[in-house]
């Protein structure tokens, strides 16, 4: 692959992560990152064990929730297994129980619902209509290059890198530099080139993304910078995605994040996702754990 890899080949690269390969009846094995070093990013397993799920419903059922527990922390050393249990096939919906395991250990518990698609009572809640459009805001790896050497993280090596997804916050600098401030974010995200026509495809591309800019929100009014591994631990401990309407991954949607509570050294946070003429097709919760070092939380 040439460096640095092309939007194109960055985002092929994405769609090769999420595309499970079949190791037997109901079983799946998702493949490793490339360049990944270190622990195994949540997005990446949501959206593996999401994407293998999708595999055992027909086409017709459409996924509109997931639940997932994260257990231990996973490895990119290693490719991670999936293992689907059918719990629940009716006229409507199915269910699906999804067991991500490394080395014989479960690192994450799913429960997927899928429907298919029928009509009823709707109505959604506003979007947010102030908000910069994404074509007036920076990307955030451009943002973050620019303060790469003020930064001290010690994941500093990955800071600015060329990734599949680029996200674009409005708040950009509050993710990178201290101060209290409102535990709210908002965050346009869309791949980097065009992605196959496949909705599921989209939906894992969602899944993956729903991982970023989302607990981080519970540490703006504390005053700490998100990432700084120095002063704050923060780990995934469960998250849930509402799937609502259909959408493009690699069209503009709109991230709105916020934390309502943080407290016991855990943080909740909510966010929507909105499409660019308005519409909500997503909705994320999660909680994490967040460790103040050497102090308390």
């Amino acid at each position: 692959m040439q460096y640095p890899p092309t939007p194109e080949q960055l985002v092929a690269d994405l769609v090769l992560l999420l595309d499970m390969e079949p190791r037997g009846t109901d079983r799946f094995e998702g493949r490793r990152r490339k360049g990944g070093v270190g622990r195994v990013y949540g997005g990446q397993v949501i959206a593996q064990a999401i994407a293998a799920a999708e595999r055992t419903v027909p086409e017709d059922r459409a996924a509109h929730s997931l639940h997932a527990y994260f257990l231990r922390g996973g490895s990119e050393d290693l490719p991670i297994d999936y293992a689907i249990m059918r719990d629940f096939d009716g006229r409507s919906f199915s269910n699906r129980r999804v067991v991500a395991t490394q080395r014989g250990e479960p690192i994450l518990n799913l429960t997927a619902s899928f429907q298919v698609p029928g009509t009823g009572l709707s109505h959604q809640s506003t979007s947010i209509s102030d908000v910069p459009q994404p074509e007036d805001l920076e990307s955030d790896n451009v943002v973050s290059r620019r303060y790469s050497d003020e930064i001290s993280f010690p994941h500093q090596t990955k800071i600015g890198m060329p990734g599949p997804i680029d996200y674009r916050s409005v708040e950009a600098l509050r993710w990178l530099e201290s101060g209290k401030s409102p535990p709210i974010a908002h965050t346009w995200f869309r791949t980097v080139a065009p992605l196959p026509d496949d909705p599921r495809v989209h939906r894992a591309v969602l899944a993956y993304a729903s991982d970023i800019k989302l607990l981080g929100t519970s540490i703006f009014p504390h005053g700490y910078r998100w990432g700084d591994l120095l002063s704050v631990k923060p780990a995934s401990l469960d998250h849930a995605i509402w799937f609502h309407e259909p959408f493009r991954a690699d069209e503009w949607l709109l991230y709105v994040t916020e934390s309502p509570w943080a407290g016991h050294a855990r943080g909740f946070a909510s966010g929507r996702i909105f499409s660019r003429d308005g519409r909500l097709v997503a909705s994320v919760t999660q909680e994490g754990m967040i460790r103040v070092v050497g102090g308390e939380g």
